[in-house]
Formats: structure tokens, sequence, C-alpha cells
């Protein structure tokens, strides 16, 4: 039998089997689900192996999407029930896209989940039969490599069915993310390959009499003004819908605007009777961060709206997986020519995740997961600088590169072995900005390849005597036992499948300027897995999908949110090998990521907060541009102008702590007998002890300020302890009364008698003669702020969380806490760094959460010199000195 037949029986009998389970009324054991998998094979004959197909019937039935929530402008006359109200739409593309997904073996209830969702996006835009002039604005917010492109498509499929005759699907900065996207149109909505060498029917066009949506890009060819007015065609000809997949280039969009104006607009130079729709896929990409001539912000956004202001009637829906930038968008700004800016004034809708999905919480916020997955990277600065330049050389790469290179063949194995050996593997590997350096890279890593594969080939029958004595084999053993010696297997079993790792093998160098293509598609056509190895730059790091992502090494250095958490290509869905996954990532960065994942998820739980209040995406935008961390971001495009930085804060919800601590004995015994001195005295109110120390109820907010202003803070916090200080201040009228927390740790009566916290431990790194930051920047650990809360309080804490469909766990966070406490919190602390003998000394560190709602109070803050220049030396990775853009 071929391996395409064998595919096929594989997909059909994991499918049988999913069926039969879903038959039962409650989800089935994985005894149950083992014993109708080995009933089945019976009956189909069937010889694959039965462990893979038991694992995607387990995860296929479990897997759950959450609706999300939306914020709506509520002072908008526009009516979400119209998709319910027009029984006339025949969901002909949207029932295609369907079935084509539960072909592709995505769990029913999960498809039937997506549509939704859809549906609902659907009903925020306008109904395509409306009459008059009318455009709308919307967002949604998604989760780094978690099913944006899934969910759109659905959208554009329900869209087309509902009236919308012209449709942009804008996929990035780069050729081969535009191509990528164009491949997953052609399957979820064409039905017809674009290749113009081989145009068949895929996807949704294998489902009957299909009719085919017209397009005038293809996976080869970028919209192109010539080539579109070659064909003659006008947007009129077309009984069926139009769709185009075109790069985020102002070239392209400059062509398009002019193809649309000079062939399809009328007198008024407008086009009157055709509905479109534009999908901006990671609508904050070249829309905020860059001032790359041909993606420059203010181009780009320019000709997006010029397109938009073409039609009388369009809805613009931008995608992305990191906000913050989209939100800053000026939602008053307008302009004759390019009509009104791209501010989300309609709706911003907050997707979920599904609950399998492998994201920043189990890599970067739940302690166990995460110390497994992360790897920090401590020697790549003495090979490859954070600052390197373009010309500087590489020598050799790094010892810990090797060593993850290593963890990626044997769990290439490790996954052969569970059966996963047509499932693609992948490695990433980021280090730097410059191609000429990606190319060097990947010399070093094929010349490494090459010797593994050799000492492999002469070694995987051999005794253990024999070869241990390899070096390379040595190397593959000690990934083995440091990292996956639980995997099930014995490494005797496991050396001997890493022959097999190498048959399909691959090193690519993916940037704009490379040839090589990392083309899954074509293995998937021959029923081969991929073995990859992708080295790159700015080209991994915005929405290009690598698929069966297992290993991945970055060491880059930016602050930036959006082009952090866009490289994080190691989100997704890890069936069957999530075990498996390993992350190197330099310290800074781990901390930086925990802090941003964090912050991300309070964010989408503020949009369930705004939306039970009835607040609109405008409350929501002055909110985020109000964020203490906008300081940060504002400060990143500003820095280097070296101009004074004024801008307004809120800290409603928020923990704000002293992460930035001093190392000079004499400020910390201070500040030590500072808290003595209020400790003595109860801050004013009556001290009990809880299970981690002591709780003081009800203290005088004005003696939280006063503790607060003597306290001494490292140069670098002094800016966050005036942003404190300034809204305890503006919050007093109406939060008179605060609490305190003593969190101690060791002998509470000892601690108790001398007034004197116990410490808590803490790693040592990034621990100075001047100062100390500490990992995570985090200082109270998770669930701290629950202590004191009384019954009735946590219970609120336990229903918030309940309410709040972004929230993934089923425990209240810290932000719920903070809602149910409903007043502001002092947390003190007396820290001890931890990991070096030579370092003894208590430092002592405070925080402060501050309760939900104040959406409308604001204190102003002006970023001090010491401040940016210290933010500047963590700013040296600018995505503006990538070279890896497309011309």
């Amino acid at each position: 039998m071929n391996t395409i037949n064998h595919m096929e029986m594989d997909k059909g009998f994991v499918s049988s089997l999913i069926a039969a389970l879903l038959r039962k009324s409650d989800p089935p054991t994985k005894e149950e689900v083992e014993a109708k998998a080995k009933q089945l094979a019976v009956v189909f004959d069937y010889e694959g192996d039965l462990r893979s197909a038991i694992e995607e019937a387990m995860v296929a039935i479990d897997t759950r999407m959450g609706a999300g929530v939306s914020l709506v402008n509520i002072e908008a006359n526009h009516d979400d029930e119209w998709v319910y109200k027009r029984t006339e739409i025949e969901w002909t593309y949207s029932d295609a896209y369907e079935k084509y997904l539960i072909s592709e073996k995505w769990q029913p209830t999960l498809v039937r989940s997506l549509s939704d969702v859809g549906l609902k996006i659907l009903s925020h835009l306008q109904d395509p039969t409306s009459d008059g002039s009318w455009n709308r604005r919307g967002l949604v917010i998604g989760h780094v490599q978690s099913g944006k492109t899934a969910n759109y498509m659905g959208v554009i499929g329900k869209a087309a069915d509902a009236g919308y005759k012209f449709i942009i699907v804008i996929a990035g900065i780069h050729n081969n993310l535009r191509k990528q996207t164009q491949e997953r149109v052609d399957e979820g909505f064409i039905g017809r390959s674009s290749d113009p060498e081989n145009r068949v029917p895929i996807g949704v066009g294998t489902y009957g009499k299909f009719p085919h949506p017209a397009t005038l890009t293809n996976i080869n060819e970028d919209f192109n003004k010539n080539t579109a007015a070659k064909s003659g065609w006008k947007i009129n000809d077309f009984s069926k819908p139009i769709i185009l997949v075109i790069k985020k280039n102002v070239t392209t969009l400059d062509a398009l605007h002019k193809w649309l104006k000079e062939l399809n607009a009328k007198g008024d130079g407008r086009i009157s009777d055709v509905p479109m729709l534009l999908i901006d896929d990671e609508a904050d990409n070249a829309s905020i961060n860059t001032n790359k001539e041909d993606v420059s912000p203010t181009r780009t956004n320019s000709m997006i709206r010029r397109i938009l202001g073409l039609f009388e009637k369009s809805c613009y829906v931008g995608y992305t997986a990191t906000p913050f930038a989209n939100i800053f968008i000026n939602p008053e700004a307008y302009d004759e020519d390019v009509r009104e800016e791209l501010f989300p004034r309609d709706f911003i809708y907050s997707l979920d995740a599904p609950n399998t999905y492998f994201g920043p919480e189990k890599v970067f916020l739940e302690e166990k997961s995460s110390a497994r997955i992360l790897c920090p990277i401590n020697d790549c600065e003495k090979y490859l600088p954070f600052s390197h330049k373009k010309d500087d050389a590489l020598l050799e790469l790094p010892p810990s590169l090797y060593a993850a290179f290593d963890q990626f063949i044997v769990a290439r194995a490790i996954r052969n072995l569970r059966g996963q050996e047509k499932k693609h593997c992948s490695m990433l590997i980021n280090i730097s900005r410059f191609m000429a350096t990606q190319k060097v890279v990947r010399d070093f890593v094929s010349l490494r390849e090459k010797r593994i594969r050799e000492a492999v080939k002469a070694n995987y029958m051999m005794p253990e005597e024999v070869s241990n004595k390899n070096e390379y084999m040595t190397g593959l053993k000690s990934a083995f036992d440091k990292e996956f010696s639980d995997c099930g297997f014995e490494w005797h079993t496991v050396k001997k499948a890493l022959n097999s790792v190498f048959d399909h093998l691959r090193i690519y160098v993916i940037n704009s300027k490379s040839d090589e293509v990392l083309d899954y598609k074509k293995y998937e056509r021959d029923g081969i897995g991929l073995t990859a190895v992708a080295i790159g730059g700015l080209s991994l790091s915005r929405g290009l999908t690598i698929e069966g992502l297992t290993i991945s090494y970055m060491y880059r250095n930016t602050k930036m949110y959006d082009t952090l958490m866009q490289m994080g290509r190691w989100f997704g869905y890890r069936l069957g090998f999530e075990d498996l996954c390993r992350v190197h990532l330099p310290q800074e960065s781990i901390d930086w990521y925990s802090y941003i994942a964090n912050a991300s998820d309070e964010l989408r739980l503020q949009i369930t907060r705004m939306r039970r209040d009835k607040m609109s995406p405008k409350d929501f935008g002055l909110y985020v541009q109000a964020h203490p961390d906008s300081l940060l971001i504002t400060a990143a495009n500003k820095m280097r102008s070296g101009k004074k930085i004024i801008v307004k804060q809120n800290l409603t919800g928020k923990l704000v702590e002293s992460t930035l601590l001093p190392t000079k004995s004499p400020v910390n015994q201070f500040n030590d007998e500072l808290i003595e001195e209020f400790w003595r005295r109860g801050f004013g109110g009556k001290v009990v002890a809880t299970d981690k120390g002591w709780f003081i109820q009800d203290v005088a907010t004005s003696e939280i300020e006063k503790f607060i202003t003597r306290f001494k803070v490292h140069k670098g916090f002094e800016l966050q302890k005036a942003l404190l200080l300034q809204y305890l201040a503006a919050i007093t009228d109406r939060f008179g009364l605060s609490d305190v927390l003593l969190i101690s740790i060791g002998d509470t009566t000892s601690a108790a008698s001398t007034y004197r916290l116990g410490t808590q431990q803490r790693k040592f790194e990034n621990f100075t003669t001047d100062s100390w930051r500490l990992n995570g920047y985090r200082v109270a650990s998770r669930g701290d702020e629950a202590l004191g809360l009384g019954e009735t309080e946590l219970a609120q804490a336990v229903n918030e969380a309940s309410k709040d469909t972004s929230n993934t766990s089923a425990n209240p966070a810290d932000y719920h806490f903070r809602i149910a406490r409903n007043k502001p919190l002092l947390m003190l602390h007396a820290l001890c760094p931890k990991g070096n003998e030579s370092i003894d000394q208590r430092i002592p560190a405070f925080g402060v959460s501050f309760p939900g709602g104040l959406f409308g109070t604001e204190v102003e803050i002006v970023a001090n010199k010491v401040w940016l220049e210290q933010m500047a030396g963590s700013l040296n990775d600018d995505p503006d000195d990538e070279d890896d853009y497309d011309e």
C-alpha cells in the first residue's frame, strides 16, 4: 500500500474512533478509549500505531473553546441580531469550511464553537444588504499561534454567504507569510489551488458542486496592478465573491488603490454597490513599530484607510495577539483624504483559546510546567552578543545551542517511537536580526548535523560501552538523561530510533532574501513528516506557523510587547509531545515574557469586566493608553529623541511592586527599621496572624502613603514610587482605608517579637553591587493577595473567576482577589538571594495592589532621564534594525 493510502487509512481510523466515542453521554476514560481503539482495529484491519490514534482521540474528545467576550459601541446605531433575522441566508461557504475542518480531524464540538464565535463576530459587522453609506471598525484579539487564521477564515465564509462581495486579507509584511495565508485561503474558502501550475480542487472545493470565489492573487504572486488591468476584470463583473491576499506593503497597497479607483470607482470617486470586508492579519505590525520605508506605519496606515474610503460600504477587522499598539491609535483622528482612523471604535472581541492550547501560562506562569519547559541561556553573549553588528564575526556557536540541537534530535526519535513519524517536527533558531549572520549560523548547524548523523550511523546499534566513547553520542545521551528520561522509553530504545531521524531532516534559512521555502505541504503530499530546523529573524517572528515546533532557541533582547510576544512561535498545539517541548531563552527574556503574559491576561480580564459595566471600545482604548505599561511602550518609541515623556497613568486592578531593589546595606537596614517602626504600632490597626505572616485590616490609606514616602527605593524605581503615591492620593477620598500584609517565612514567634520579617528566598540572578532585578518581575507569590480575605470575599473571587471566560484556570487569579478585596493593599516582604553563598543580605521589598473599577481615575507622570537611560539599555534589539524585509 502506498504512503498516501496509509495516511488516508490513519485519518479514517482516527475519525471513526472519535465518532464512536462521541456517542457516549459522558467523556470516556483513557482505558475506555484504548479498549474501543483495539476493538475498531480488528474491524478495520488497522495496522497503524494505536498510541498516536488514542492520543488524538483523547484530545479531540476533551477539546473545548469558550465563547470569548466583546466590547461594543453601545452608542452606535447597530443591530447585532441582523444575522438571525435574515433567514434566507444559505451558509454555503461557511458549511463547506466546517466540513473541511472536520475532515482535517478537528473535533466537531470545537468546529461548532468556532462557528458560533464567527457568527458573533459577523453580527458585529454591518448587514451587507443594508442601504446607505456605512463603515465599521473592529478588532479581534486572539492568542499567539492559537488559531486566529482559522477564526477569520470562518468569518470570511460567513461574510461571503451574507453578501460581502469584495474581501481583502492583508497578511503581514513578508512573502512567506503571504504565501502561507494564500494557501489557507485556497483550502478554506476558494476551494482551488492558486498555483498556476496546478489549479486543482482542494479543501472546500472537493465537496460537490462548489461556487469557487474569484481571486487576483496566487501563491506565487501578490496583487499587481498590471496583472489585474490585463485581465480586464472589474469587481462588479463577478456574481461570486472576490478575495485578494496581499502583503502589508506600501507599493502593493498603492497599486490596489489605483486599480480600484481607476477601474471601479464612479464619478464621485467611490464604489457604491460592492460591500467590502478588509481583514488585517497581525494588525499591529507595520502600522505601528517600524520606520522601514515600504512598511512605514504612517504610509501603510494611510493606504489602508484610502482603500477603505473608496467603498461606500466597508468593514475593517484587525486581528492580533498583541493589541497594545492598536489601542494607541487616536480614536479622534480624521483626515479628509484618508478618512477615519483604524481605531476599533465599533467592537473589540477577545477570543478564548481552546483548553488544549500550549500558551504563555504553561510556558511562563505555571511553576511546574515552566520549570520543565524553560532553559535559560547563559553562554551566548560570549559568542554572539545582543548588540552585535551586521559585520561582526561569528567564530563558533554557543554550547547551549548545540545542546538544544541534541535535544531536538532525541525528541524527534521519541516522537517517532510514539508513532508520530508522519507528523512534522521542527526546531526554531532566532539569534540574529541580520541575514548574513543567519547564514553563518546555518553553516555551523549543518556541520554539526553532519557529524551527529555520522556518529549515529556508526553507533546506534552498538553496545553502550562502545557508543559512549563518541562525543556526539555522549551529547545525545546527556540530552536524554537530563530532559527526557521520563518519556516512556529507555535510552537503548531511543538510541536505536536515532538513525531514522535524519531521513527527512532539512535545515532552512528563512528570510526575505532566502530562496529556501519551508513547505510542509509538499512533504504532506508525499506522506512524509518533515524534520525541520528553521533559522531566521523577523520572518520567523510574525505569523509564520512552524509545524510541530518542539525545540526553540531564541537569544534576542527587546522589551517591545508586540515584538517579543510575536517572537513566541513556540505557542500553539502540541498533541502528543507537549512534554518534549523546550524553550531556550536568556533569563531577562524569561522574566519579561512572564511579566507580559501576566499583563496580557489581566488586560483580557478587564475586557470582561468592562463589558459587564456596559463600557465601550473607546473606554477600553483610553484605559490601555493610561495602563502603566504604556509608559514603557511610549518610551520605547521616543527613547532616542531625548524628549521628556509625559503620560497619563491608571492603576485600576493593577499590582505594582518594587522588583528593582537596591543592594546597598545601609539602605536595606533603613527599610528594615522602617517596617519595624510601622509594624510596632500596627500601622494604626489590629495585627492578625495568617498562614504566611500577619494581616492588618482597615489601615488609614494616609498611613500607607507615609510609609511608601519614607521607604528608600532604587533610583530606577523612583518613577513607579512617584506614580504609586500620586495614585494613592487621587483615590484616598474614595478609599480612605486600606489593608496591609506582612509576608513572613520561618519562625513566626521570633519574627513577631523582633518585628523582623522572615526572609523569602529568591534566585540571585541579576544581582549586582548596585541593584537586584527580581526574576519574573514579581515580588509576591501567586495567591498571596488572598491572605486576609474572609469567606465572603474568597467566594466572591471564585465567582468573579467563573464569569471570566478568558480565565484558563478554574482557580481565581490574583486579579480576582484584588476585585474582591475592593480596597488598596500594601504587601511587605524581606527577600534573600539564594544560590550564591557569598551574598548574605536581607532586602526589604513592597507591593501595592489596587481595586478595580477606577477607569476614570488617572494621574500624570513625567519620565525622568535616569529612567529613560535605564530602559534604553534594554531596548537595543530594535525591529527597525532588522535587514530582513521584503523589497
